[in-house]
């Protein structure tokens, strides 16, 4: 496997913060909700999430950006610390922070204080925009692009530079290869370069669902002002549109999903630029950028994210690199825990998925409030049922399995025995087929040890994948090769 491209994340950061808790009542005094219990979350925001994102692919990845002095500064200099390099620029003021109130997990309020911006450049700065092999702009509108930019245009002559651009900030480098704004900003920027009166906007623009013809036409327009090689404006629930300045690829999200999407355009920047990085072509960055906001959001969004918490000595996860994945397996059964809810989770193989599984399945998520499936590897299945098998690669056998509405989440395993993963997962149940008996599972000692318990289910008799095989290996009879008579 090669080594990933180094990143480097220009931009401005912000300190966001979530206070949550309950609101049960509204206040005597007026018609507002009275948060009890609220406990306050820090996390890096703007460029800094970003870079953060892109620390979490994989990546060597330095930010520059402008912090200051005060608690917020300090706070993100913490978060990032051992994640990101940072090289800072001066701060006039005090940095960004962006506080959330949230009741039930649905924001009431939202509190911004802090007016500081980037006042200049560094000679350290610019050496690392002109050494840098791949660039990430993430503009908040607070000036870091802004003292960079004669560097920055020098820098998007020479490799990719993705440009995540805001109302508030300047417009992109000419030669950017690629600008990701949201169908909002790419509307508001397109306007103002459209001559004609009453161009802006039309109807098509409005309802549930997208007709693509009007960020089409803003992503045209903002390739020709901007000089910039391709736009993809980013579609909130609907996925994503690539333009080159002809017609456009639409990339759909994998499934419907509802949640935190904040943080989200960060998520799908921050893997964009990645992949260019990578040598990847924007179709495919693109397309795999849509699948990781996607998941992001799904997994629980910001208020997910737990900074600094990756469990110690976690499983060796396999993640197909051409599968639809999923929401983050760990992060699922993170965010069920801390709501009160049951996590269950059951594994096998399941090669050549049939009823016999399915009905294991669908009675295993009965039990809880989600079910996260462990799935060999292919090299986990070679070596436990030999060079033939498995007879479905792992990807396909991840997509199939995650289509069933019973599957919440997917975690493939490259170890004989589940014990790692579960782990990590820590589920209130492990549920097997009842032809399995305690004394052959070696992971139920595991699961007990944090007060699991582990389960077995009625299994449908007559199924297995080794008779499936075997069926379809039959040649088919003589009778059947005969040509129908003609009557």
């Amino acid at each position: 496997m090669n080594a990933l491209t180094p990143l480097l994340v220009v931009g401005d950061a912000l300190l966001d913060q979530d206070l949550s808790g309950r609101a049960d009542r509204l206040a005597p005094d007026a018609p507002v909700p009275v948060v009890q219990g609220a406990r306050p979350v820090a996390r890096p925001g703007g460029a800094a999430l970003a870079a953060y994102f892109a620390a979490l692919d994989g990546r060597d990845v330095t930010l520059i950006t402008a912090l200051g002095d005060g608690d917020a500064a300090r706070t993100v200099r913490r978060l990032l610390e051992d994640k990101v390099r940072i090289v800072e620029l001066p701060l006039a003021g005090q940095l960004s922070r962006k506080t959330r109130v949230l009741a039930g997990g649905v924001p009431v309020l939202r509190l911004d204080d802090g007016d500081g911006r980037a006042s200049g450049s560094t000679e350290e700065a610019v050496a690392a925009v002109d050494a840098a092999p791949a660039i990430l702009v993430a503009d908040y509108g607070r000036g870091a692009a802004e003292v960079l930019r004669d560097a920055l245009t020098r820098a998007a002559a020479r490799v990719p530079v993705v440009w995540d651009p805001h109302p508030r900030g300047g417009r992109p480098v000419r030669g950017v290869r690629l600008a990701t704004p949201s169908a909002a900003e790419a509307r508001e920027s397109a306007a103002g370069f459209r001559a004609g009166p009453g161009t802006a906007t039309d109807g098509a623009r409005t309802g549930a669902h997208a007709d693509f013809r009007g960020p089409a036409d803003d992503a045209r327009e903002l390739i020709r002002a901007w000089g910039v090689t391709s736009v993809a404006v980013t579609l909130g629930g609907e996925g994503a549109l690539l333009s080159h300045g002809g017609d456009p690829l639409v990339v759909s999200t994998p499934r419907n999903v509802r949640g935190d999407a904040c943080g989200a355009g960060d998520r799908f920047a921050a893997t964009a630029a990645g992949l260019l990085a990578d040598g990847e072509l924007p179709e495919t960055a693109v397309q795999e950028a849509v699948r990781a906001a996607t998941r992001y959001v799904e997994a629980g969004g910001a208020g997910a994210l737990r900074i600094g918490t990756t469990p110690s000595a976690p499983a060796r996860l396999v993640d197909p690199p051409s599968a639809e994945t999923g929401p983050d397996p760990f992060a699922l059964a993170g965010q069920v825990r801390e709501s009160g809810g049951t996590v269950v989770a059951a594994g096998g193989c399941f090669d050549l998925l049939h009823a016999g599984h399915v009905a294991l399945l669908q009675a295993a998520r009965r039990i809880g409030d989600c079910l996260v499936v462990c799935v060999n590897s292919d090299a986990s299945v070679r070596r436990r049922k030999g060079g033939s098998r498995p007879l479905v690669p792992a990807a396909d056998r991840v997509r199939v399995l995650l289509a069933l509405g019973c599957v919440d989440a997917v975690a493939v395993f490259d170890e004989d025995t589940p014990e790692r993963v579960l782990g990590s997962l820590r589920p209130h149940v492990w549920a097997k087929g009842g032809d399995y008996a305690l004394a052959e599972l070696p992971e139920a000692a595991l699961v007990r040890s944090w007060g699991g318990e582990v389960v077995l289910l009625p299994y449908l008799d007559g199924r297995s994948t080794t008779r499936l095989a075997e069926r379809a290996a039959l040649a088919p009879s003589a009778d059947a090769l005969r040509p129908a008579r003609r009557r």
